[in-house]
């Protein structure tokens, strides 16, 4: 880790924001009464620089898999500011539209599967997983069928933190002490391979487990009332959980047969994460609904789109039919100046293709830890991966990563997140072949020092 000396008076100022951060500002995932504290305040590339002056490798996306072209890129800062002198910030309601927002829903359509034909503008993922929730319903109210209005979603997918999104989410801790919750939504289990048999209570093929359990949840619910399945590709903070081959297709023939729509939730996944533009396609959900955020901005500016199938974008907002839902920032001008611009860098430095290289140099990287008794398992799709600790191989029993990225934090100066056992990388596509080299050692150094009761050895 490089620091930038500082003189007594920054010190004294970098600790004095630390403070204020610590009586004013709720963070995400965090209690009140953790003491650390991580202000960054510059980046460039994959590198960060905290309030301290110290450098920080950044192989988590800015800490939110959002950082596809890096930070600091000229071309998106220079798009902002073009934007913002010329047109900041006007409404998408009703008849108002703007020359980067129809742009840029183009250019969407034309990177998108064939089958896509409208975008709604929403400022993230969460805003997206409502808008598509409410989509599905009023596609289903529209056509003659308003009892279809219970989801499945998966346990351990992440669909977002507002109350809808919440509900959706596989995880319990979001959705402890804010009910009651949405209802009629309903879970199935996640595609985890390493855990299958334990998890399904049986040594079956996997694929068939899945699908007999989603088809005895559709006719317990009953078939002609539910709406939509929602699911990522590949599962990201659930612990990079890539299914089966025949999975995806076999869940839309299923499905189809009823009549329900799939949702893919491509929040993380798409624009080049996992090496294509969008990961749906090579999967074979044929989704009807596709949500983005995330990466069609690399972080730079709060956008999410929407995308619809003809069916379903005609079925909601036709001629004849009023689509009853906005947000104030649907369209904002800046942020969609911004994500043609983010686009326009992917494109240009070929960054799609790079994630397959960056997935070969993780598989490299990350090979020593497999011989390590503390890891379970390693998972790479794309520039993405996950490193599921145990207590012990045989039982399997999980161990806790959070100690884990602390100590990759303080030591190596290296950001990354745990996702409860599992560790995820999820680095720029930027990232260059010596960074990335440096982040394997220094995963492999800590977690050989890390005890079976979660501490950390000097």
């Amino acid at each position: 880790m490089t620091t930038t000396e500082l003189s007594a008076a920054q010190q004294a100022s970098a600790h004095a924001l630390e403070d204020l951060d610590r009586r004013h500002l709720v963070h995400p995932q965090q209690s009140g009464a953790n003491p650390d504290r991580l202000v960054i305040v510059r980046g460039d590339g994959s590198s960060v620089w905290d309030v301290h002056g110290r450098e920080y490798l950044d192989i988590c996306g800015s800490g939110n898999w959002a950082c596809q072209v890096g930070h600091g890129r000229e071309e998106l800062v220079t798009a902002g500011a073009e934007q913002l002198g010329r047109l900041a910030y006007f409404s998408g309601f009703f008849g108002f539209s703007n020359d980067k927002a129809v742009r840029l829903a183009t250019r969407l359509i034309e990177l998108a599967p064939d089958n896509m034909e409208r975008v709604f503008f929403t400022s993230g993922g969460s805003e997206g997983v409502e808008t598509a929730m409410k989509v599905s319903r009023l596609f289903h109210h529209h056509r003659g069928q308003p009892e279809r209005t219970w989801f499945i979603s998966r346990n351990l997918g992440y669909h977002g933190a507002t109350y809808g999104s919440g509900t959706l989410t596989g995880f319990p801790g979001m959705q402890e002490g804010v009910g009651p919750n949405l209802p009629h939504v309903a879970k199935v289990s996640p595609p985890y391979l390493y855990r299958a048999a334990e998890m399904y209570g049986t040594t079956e093929d996997p694929t068939d487990f899945l699908l007999r359990e989603l088809d005895d949840t559709i006719r317990e619910i009953g078939p002609d009332r539910v709406a939509a399945m929602i699911g990522e590709p590949v599962i990201g903070g659930g612990g990079i959980l890539e299914p089966p081959a025949d999975y995806w297709p076999r869940v839309r023939e299923l499905l189809s047969r009823y009549g329900i729509l799939l949702i893919a939730d491509e929040v993380v996944t798409a624009f080049g994460r996992t090496g294509s533009w969008f990961d749906s396609p090579d999967r074979g959900m044929a989704p009807d609904i596709i949500v983005t955020a995330k990466g069609l901005t690399s972080g730079y500016a709060p956008l999410g789109a929407v995308l619809m199938s003809a069916e379903v974008g005609g079925t909601v907002a036709g001629d004849d039919v009023v689509f009853g839902h906005g947000h104030t920032y649907s369209a904002h001008p800046t942020a969609c100046a911004i994500a043609l611009a983010n686009l326009d860098v992917i494109e240009k430095d070929g960054l799609v293709e790079r994630a397959r290289v960056i997935e070969d140099w993780l598989r490299e990287d990350l090979a020593p830890l497999t011989g390590l008794p503390q890891v379970g398992d390693v998972r790479v799709v794309g520039a993405t991966a996950g490193i599921e600790l145990v207590t012990d191989h045989a039982t399997r029993e999980p161990l806790m990563g959070d100690p884990v990225t602390t100590e990759l934090q303080h030591k190596h100066g290296v950001i990354c997140r745990a996702y409860g056992p599992t560790i995820v990388l999820s680095p720029p596509l930027v990232i260059e072949r010596d960074q990335l080299r440096r982040a394997g050692a220094a995963l492999t150094e800590v977690i050989s020092r890390l005890l079976p009761d979660g501490r950390i050895t000097a």
